[in-house]
C-alpha cells in the first residue's frame, strides 16, 4: 500500500501546487513514511524544472517544503505564513557597460525577480535558537551560472541543493520529535531561495529576521551533501567561527566519516550571511564533481547511504552541543577572494576535500586555459611559475602574479609522476 501511495504521489507531480500539497498532507495523515529519498526525488524531478528563483516551479517546490514542515507540527515563521518574500533586480549586462541615461534603459529591461524563503520554528521554550538551513533553488533551465555547453536542458540540481534541502527536512522531522539531548535550544529551519543568484534569500533574512538574532546560538548550513565519496570525506567549513567547534567535531564518530575542515566563515553559500552578523556557523559539503551546474546533476547519482551518514553526523553534533550553552563567536580571516581580487584564472574546479600539499582538481572548464594546457581531473598542481602551491589559498594568491598573454610553466603530479605543462593566460 505504501508503494502505491508513493507512486501516486510521483504521478501527481504534473498537477498544480494545491493538489500536490493536499496529496502530501493526506499521505502523511495516512501513515506513509516520507523519506529523504522521497523528498530528494521530488525536488530534483523534471516536474520542478530546476527550481529557478522567481519561477512557478520554485513556488511549487517551496509549497512542498512548507507542507512537509506543517505536517511535523512546526510553527510558520515567515513574514506572516511559512514564507518570507524578497524581490531583487539582477545586474544587467547593459547597465554594466553603459553610462548616464542609457544605463537607466539597461536597468529597465531587467525584470524584477520575486523569491521566497520557507521558514519554520520549533519552540522548546529555550533562551537560544539554532538555525538550520539549506537553499532549495537551482538554475532552472540553465542561467548565467550554468557550466553546460550542450542544448538547453533542465538543471535538476539533485546534489545542488535538493540534497541539502532533503537533509534539512529530515533533521526537522527528527528534532520535532524532541529526542533526548536536543531540547536546550529552539530551532529555526530555513529553506533559502536565491542562493544561486548571490545569497539573496539568506541576505534578506539576516537583514529582516523573523526572530531576534541576538538569541541565535549558531547556524548550520548544508549545501551539496549528496555525493559522499568512497573515502567518506566530509568538508566542514567555518570551524574558526567559534572555539567550541574543534572541541567537539574531532570526537564525533559516524560511519567512518573523515572530516576536512577550514576556518573561514565566508564562503559561496548561505552561512556567509549569518557569519557577517557575528553568528558562529558551519557549512557541510561533500565535494565538487563534474556534474556541478549541469543538467547531469540527477538523483541517480546521489549516494543516499552517504547522505544518511551526513545527517547522522549532524544529529550527533547537535546532541553534543546541547549542553554547551550559547557558544562564543570569533572572526576568521577571509580567505575567499572575489572575482575582482585576481585578473586571471585557470578555469579549474578545485577538489575541496583534498588536504595534502598542492591543489588537486576535480575537473576543468571547457575552453579555459587549464583545459587548453592539458590539465585533467585528478591532477595536483604543485607549482605555477616560480610560486609553490601549498593549497587552494596559495593557488589563489599566485593567480594575481600573472598577466594576460603570458606563458607560464605549471608543475603537476599526475598518477604519482611529476609532469610540466605550459599555460597561456587569457
Amino acid at each position: 500500500m505504501k508503494k502505491l501511495i508513493y507512486l501516486f504521489l510521483l504521478a501527481a507531480l504534473v498537477f498544480n501546487s494545491a493538489f500536490l500539497c493536499n496529496t502530501v498532507r493526506n499521505a502523511q495523515a495516512g501513515g506513509v513514511q516520507f523519506t529523504t529519498k522521497t523528498d530528494l526525488t521530488y525536488l530534483s524531478s523534471d516536474a520542478l524544472e530546476g527550481r529557478g528563483v522567481g519561477t512557478d516551479a520554485e513556488r511549487r517546490a517551496g509549497n512542498y517544503v512548507a507542507q512537509r514542515f506543517e505536517a511535523m507540527g512546526l510553527q510558520p515563521k515567515g513574514d506572516s505564513t511559512w514564507f518570507q518574500t524578497f524581490k531583487f533586480v539582477p545586474h544587467s549586462p547593459m547597465q554594466i557597460h553603459q553610462q548616464g541615461d542609457s544605463a537607466k534603459l539597461g536597468m529597465a529591461l531587467v525584470k524584477e525577480i520575486t523569491g521566497r524563503n520557507v521558514i519554520a520554528f520549533l519552540d522548546n521554550k529555550a533562551a537560544t535558537t539554532i538555525i538550520i538551513g539549506a537553499h532549495y533553488d537551482h538554475l532552472g533551465w540553465g542561467d548565467e551560472n550554468s557550466l553546460w555547453t550542450g542544448e538547453r536542458a533542465i538543471h535538476n540540481g539533485a546534489d545542488d541543493n535538493a540534497s541539502g534541502t532533503s537533509a534539512l527536512i529530515d533533521l526537522a522531522a527528527w528534532l520535532a520529535k524532541k529526542p533526548k539531548g536536543t531540547t536546550a535550544n529552539n530551532y529555526l529551519f530555513i529553506a533559502f531561495s536565491g542562493e544561486e543568484k548571490g545569497l539573496w534569500g539568506s541576505n534578506q533574512f539576516t537583514k529582516n529576521p523573523t526572530i531576534d538574532l541576538k538569541a541565535v546560538n549558531y547556524m548550520l548550513n548544508m549545501d551539496m551533501v549528496g555525493r559522499l565519496n568512497a573515502e567518506k570525506k566530509l568538508a566542514i567549513n567555518g570551524v574558526g567561527t567559534s572555539p567550541a567547534w574543534m572541541t567537539v567535531l574531532p570526537e564525533i564518530k559516524v560511519d567512518d566519516i573523515q572530516i576536512v575542515t577550514s576556518e573561514s566563515g565566508v564562503g559561496p553559500s548561505d552561512h556567509t550571511s549569518f557569519y557577517l552578523m557575528d553568528i558562529p556557523v558551519l557549512h557541510f559539503f561533500t565535494g565538487q564533481h563534474e556534474d556541478y551546474h549541469k543538467p547531469t546533476d540527477d538523483v541517480e547519482k546521489i549516494n543516499f547511504e552517504g547522505l544518511t551518514s551526513v545527517i547522522e553526523y549532524m544529529q550527533t553534533l547537535i546532541v553534543k552541543m546541547n549542553d554547551k550553552g550559547k557558544i562564543a563567536f570569533t572572526k576568521t580571516k577571509d580567505v575567499t577572494p572575489s572575482s575582482a581580487d585576481f585578473k586571471l584564472t585557470l578555469g579549474v574546479i578545485p577538489d575541496y576535500l583534498y588536504s595534502d600539499k598542492g591543489l588537486r582538481i576535480d575537473g576543468t572548464k571547457e575552453g579555459r586555459p587549464g583545459e587548453k594546457a592539458g590539465l585533467i581531473k585528478g591532477d595536483i598542481i604543485m607549482k605555477m611559475g616560480e610560486y609553490d602551491i601549498e593549497d587552494i589559498y596559495g593557488y589563489m594568491e599566485a593567480l594575481g602574479k600573472f598577466e594576460k598573454g603570458q606563458t607560464t610553466p605549471i608543475q603537476v603530479v599526475r598518477d604519482g609522476k611529476e609532469i610540466t605543462l605550459s599555460v597561456v593566460w587569457e
